[in-house]
Parts: C-alpha cells; sequence; structure tokens
C-alpha cells in the first residue's frame, strides 16, 4: 500500500521502503486516506484531563474515589498523592494511598511502570497499625513537563490507562498473604488487568466528557472522535510484526543451549529474522541491546509473547462489558473487581478467567479488534 502510495505521488526510493521510511511514509497515507493527524488530538488530552478520566473511569468502575493529600511530602516535588476509598455500605473506607509520578528528569528510569512501597495483605503483626495493610502504589510516566498544560497524544494516554490498570491490581488487591497479592501472577495476568483498562480511554463516552481542548474549554469535536476511529487499525499490521519478531527472537536467543564465548548477537538477529521472513522495511520494536525485557531480569526473559496472550484475554474481558451495551455495567465491573484484580495468586489465573467469563479464552476478540479477521 505504501509503495503505491509513492507511486501515485511519482516518488520511488531505490531498494524500496527501508525501516527508517516507514513511519514517515505511513503518516503521509494515514493523513490522506483518513484525513487524520494524531497531533490533533494532542490539545484535547492534556495531562490533567486525562488523569481526571483515569480518576473517572475508576469510580464508575470500581467505586474508587481520589482525594488529594497535599500535605503528605512525596519524594519529589512532581509526585501527586491521594488517599483512595471505597463505598461500603453507608460509609467509605481506605482502601490505598496512590502516588502519580509523570514526568521525565534527571536520572529518573525510562519508560512507564507501577511499583509498590507497600503491598496489600492482611496478616499483620498482632498490635500493628491497621494502617500496615493498606497498600501503597506507585504509578511512573516519563512525560514532558509543559510551561503550563502538559499534552501527551493518545499513545501517551493510553500509557497513563495502562499503568494505570496496573495501578488497580494493586490497588484493589484483597489477599490475606503479601506474596499472593496485588501482581504476583503469572505474567500474561499481570498484564490482563493494564491492557484491559486501556480500553476505556478510545471509548467515545469517555473523550466526550474528558478530552477538552486545554484552552478553550472545547469538548472535542465529534468529527474528530470519528477521523480518529476510522483510523483506529491503521498500521495495525506494521505493530504486529514488530511486536512478534521481538517475541520470537527472545524465545529462540533463550533456548539455545550453549552460547560460547564468540557468540555474535547482531549476527543471531540478523540471520534469524531472515529465517522467519521479516519484512524488509520493518525492524523490531526493541532491538536486542537495548532490548530490556530479555537481560535486565529474569522476569519477562523468554516470556515477552504475554503481552499478546494478554491481548486475547483482555479483549475478551472488554467484549463481556460490551455485550451489555455499557461498558460501564456494575455487574460485569464487579465480577472483574472480584476476578481479574482483586484475588492475586490465590486462585490459578486460569480458573479465574473461567469464573470470569464462563469459558475459555477466545482469540476471536483480539483478531478483530487489531483488524487481523473481519466477522
Amino acid at each position: 500500500a505504501m509503495e503505491g502510495f509513492l507511486k501515485e505521488k511519482g516518488e520511488s526510493l531505490e531498494g524500496g521502503i527501508q525501516p527508517w521510511d516507514w513511519r514517515y511514509y505511513a503518516e503521509q497515507v494515514r493523513q490522506a486516506k483518513y484525513a487524520f493527524d494524531e497531533n490533533e488530538m494532542k490539545p484535547y488530552l492534556s495531562l490533567d484531563a486525562v488523569t481526571m478520566a483515569a480518576f473517572d473511569v475508576s469510580g464508575k468502575l470500581y467505586g474508587l474515589k481520589y482525594i488529594p493529600r497535599k500535605d503528605i511530602v512525596a519524594y519529589h516535588q512532581d509526585v501527586n498523592v491521594y488517599e483512595v476509598r471505597r463505598a461500603n455500605g453507608d460509609d467509605d473506607e481506605l482502601v490505598a494511598i496512590f502516588l502519580h509520578d509523570n514526568f521525565a528528569r534527571a536520572h529518573k528510569s525510562s519508560g512507564a511502570w507501577m511499583s509498590e512501597l507497600r503491598t496489600q495483605k492482611k496478616n499483620v503483626d498482632s498490635g500493628s497499625d491497621e494502617i500496615e495493610k493498606i497498600p501503597i502504589v506507585l504509578n511512573n510516566n516519563n512525560f514532558n513537563k509543559g510551561s503550563s498544560s502538559s499534552l501527551l497524544s493518545f499513545d501517551d494516554a493510553v500509557t497513563l490507562f495502562h499503568e494505570f490498570g496496573h495501578g488497580h491490581h494493586g490497588m484493589l488487591s484483597d489477599a490475606t498473604y503479601e506474596y499472593l497479592a496485588s501482581t504476583s501472577v503469572l505474567k500474561d495476568f499481570v498484564e490482563l488487568p493494564s491492557q484491559l483498562m486501556e480500553h476505556w480511554i478510545g471509548e467515545s463516552v469517555v473523550l466526550k466528557a474528558h478530552a477538552k481542548h486545554y484552552e478553550t474549554g472545547e469538548i472535542i469535536p465529534d468529527d474528530l472522535i470519528e477521523r480518529f476511529k476510522a483510523s483506529e487499525l491503521f498500521n495495525e499490521g506494521f505493530a504486529t510484526v514488530e511486536y512478534t519478531s521481538c517475541a520470537l527472537l527472545d524465545m529462540a536467543v533463550h533456548s539455545l543451549s550453549n552460547y560460547g564465548d564468540d557468540f555474535d548477537l547482531e549476527k543471531f538477529e540478523r540471520e534469524y529474522l531472515a529465517e522467519i521472513g521479516m519484512p524488509q522495511g520493518i525492524i523490531m520494536r526493541h532491538r536486542p541491546a537495548h532490548f530490556l525485557h530479555l537481560f535486565a531480569t529474569s522476569s519477562y526473559a523468554s516470556g515477552y509473547y504475554v503481552y499478546q496472550w494478554a491481548q486475547v484475554l483482555d479483549n475478551d474481558v472488554f467484549a463481556a462489558f460490551e455485550e451489555t451495551g455499557n461498558v460501564f455495567d456494575s455487574d460485569t465491573a464487579e465480577r472483574c473487581r472480584k476476578f481479574i484484580y482483586s484475588t492475586g495468586n490465590t486462585v490459578a489465573p486460569q480458573e479465574l478467567f473461567r469464573m470470569f467469563r464462563g469459558r475459555e479464552p477466545d482469540p476471536k476478540f483480539m483478531l478483530k479488534n487489531r483488524g487481523l479477521i473481519y466477522e
């Protein structure tokens, strides 16, 4: 399609499209085909607006309220601290302390992640303060800090929601023992809560409620949402290949029984990608030299594929909401809280999924939502 686009423009690239050409020309194709430029979304996606959207979704689904605690001094002035409460009968109860560390700064690790300064548990020492049972959950992002408002791309907004899904896993945890609580689960079930949360930021009802121009307060126009929705599946083939190639190489390199002192990782990468038929114009999302999931810890080593398997799970779970006709359906949300977010590793994950969905996972929802099959 891209080479056809270039031909129509009377352009040609010697040797065909290369990896360094792809995103440049892909964006031109997107604008020509859908009249959509992702930069049009940014003025409506300030960090404050997206954060409030995440809090609102959290409240509608799980009854959580986020109360700013400016009196609590965090480890950096940019970190926002919240007391998280949940309705309990006629009263509400403290369920977590939430820290939101959103901006890049010197000496801060890159990327985005959730961590816990204290994990939820019930088996505290006799005589201990009850606060010891309450989790302290931290979400880290690396957004650019603006002089007045910090504007996010839609991908940035998805990242914030993704980490907030991990945050829910910690905040909604309801296990007795710390080592079975929160995210202490198999990796596909670590990524299910986070990737599930991503779905709501793309919902029109959420965008219309929270995506407001950072200067004028104008609600995002319907036309812009329609063009955004029409282009959602654009370049999904590219995204699938760049991710899947990483997952396959991860398993291949960890399947080697003997590396040898003269092992050449670049040569292995080059030969393996040729073996699987990697398209010329696409490179791996993460080249081995900076592929932290492979080598930084053993957590994701030979397990990078779990993000894609988790997509099977999260798309199936979100379909349960869609099937009710209401993405905030309270009964489905309560089952999701009980079986996806709160149980930790006290029940086998495959059993938890069956308890939520009443059956085994079905890949068709992931394939459909990625434009890889049509119904």
